[in-house]
């Protein structure tokens, strides 16, 4: 009689595939993980069709993982009873720990494949394009996902609300995290395969059902593709998306955002950066205010924000980025990284004067908090450039930059 695969604990990260030798079985190729919540309903039609579609091609080299959080309706009980007669079916039965995404990795967790794969239990993921994005890998990508917004994708009877509000999720997402979610045309999916060596060893720590963004944003992903599918109406149960469940995607987008900004060093450039205000805006008020010397404003501001750059990259190398300074020693490498910090933070004064000007010309706003806007506006990009140029992670590396 099947028994319950035992649900992992500690950190979310994956192990790589032991090394394989002459006299081991042939490797699993798939791991093909479905968490559910409440789908008694709809497994045993899921896992006849992933048979019928599997086997043929797969032969005993796949696995399905069903990852239960213990849901009232006994999904797992279900789970235990098909797997009777399928040795490809395991069952994971969740009671200590929630959430669809840390399910997923607890699945890959015990998985035995080459490939990791997720796909929901509700039917609204048709099950033949497992073989699509199988396809996919067997030709070089290292993260195949299923889109509702290409070629042959889209969604069946979506109401107008739910399509304004996955678009928009969508739309936010590029505003906060566009270097993970511009890779994509649909961020959201959650079905998808990926290869195990590709996130082996990372780090991951999701938030909410949006294990997909999690896995782009924290692995070394080089190569994706992307298949057309059409989104089905649920046949049976309760859907899962509310309102909490976008509250949890916007928190996650920002968790990620803090974490690729470096966590706590951006907050040390941006105290910095604070400093380097004080100075802006004194200088600023000191040259160009009626009541003082009443410069021009562009001239002022030129001034006052130069001397700003010179206090702002002092302290950034003593302090911010003081380990990664100290490991590029010597007056040459201080003036390189002087001028690189200088240049970006010159491009970033040309849109600064751009937005002053609009924001106190054009939209007459008062002079020092059109200042402090335009100020807030250039930081991240003035932090990110710096950290990969003036200061880079990638010469020299430092467990700090985790923040």
């Amino acid at each position: 009689m099947s028994t319950l695969v035992p649900a992992p604990t500690g950190p979310l990260t994956i192990d790589a595939l032991p090394s394989s030798t002459s006299t081991a079985p042939s490797p699993i190729r798939v791991s093909l993980v479905i968490p559910t919540r409440n789908e008694a309903s709809n497994l045993p039609t899921l896992i006849d069709q992933l048979d019928g579609l599997l086997s043929p091609v797969l032969g005993d080299r796949y696995e399905l993982i069903v990852v239960d959080d213990d849901s009232p309706d006994r999904t797992w009980e279900v789970a235990l009873e098909l797997a009777r007669t399928r040795p490809q079916l395991r069952v994971m039965r969740r009671q200590g720990e929630r959430g669809l995404s840390t399910a997923v990795i607890r699945g890959w967790q015990v998985a035995r494949g080459e490939v990791l794969a997720v796909m929901d239990a509700d039917l609204q993921h048709p099950a033949e394009v497992n073989l699509k994005l199988l396809s996919e890998i067997d030709s070089g990508a290292e993260l195949a996902v299923a889109s509702r917004h290409v070629v042959g994708g889209g969604v069946s009877d979506w109401q107008m609300s739910r399509r304004i509000l996955s678009r928009g999720a969508q739309l936010l997402g590029l505003l906060v995290l566009p270097d993970v979610l511009g890779r994509l045309t649909d961020p959201m999916s959650g079905y998808f395969m990926v290869r195990r060596s590709v996130i082996a060893g990372v780090a991951l720590d999701p938030l909410g059902y949006k294990i997909l963004i999690e896995v782009v944003a924290r692995a070394n992903v080089r190569w994706i593709a992307e298949s057309g599918y059409v989104f089905r109406e649920r046949e049976a149960g309760e859907s899962k998306v509310t309102s909490a469940v976008y509250a949890q995607y916007l928190r996650h987008l920002l968790k990620l955002r803090w974490t690729k900004l470096g966590g706590l060093r951006f907050l040390q450039f941006c105290v910095v950066g604070s400093s380097g205000v004080l100075v802006d805006t004194a200088l600023l008020y000191l040259l160009s205010d009626p009541s003082t010397l009443a410069l021009g404003l562009t001239r002022s501001k030129l001034v006052a924000s130069e001397t700003a750059i010179v206090s702002n990259f002092l302290l950034n190398d003593l302090w911010t980025f003081r380990d990664m300074a100290e490991l590029q020693p010597g007056m040459r490498a201080r003036l390189r990284r002087f001028v690189s910090f200088n240049v970006i933070c010159s491009t970033g004064l040309l849109w600064n004067l751009l937005l002053l000007n609009l924001m106190f010309n054009v939209l007459h706003m008062n002079r020092y908090v059109a200042n402090l806007i335009a100020i807030a506006l250039v930081t991240g990009w003035n932090y990110w450039l710096n950290r990969k140029l003036s200061w880079s992670p990638l010469t020299v590396g430092t467990d700090r930059d985790k923040g």
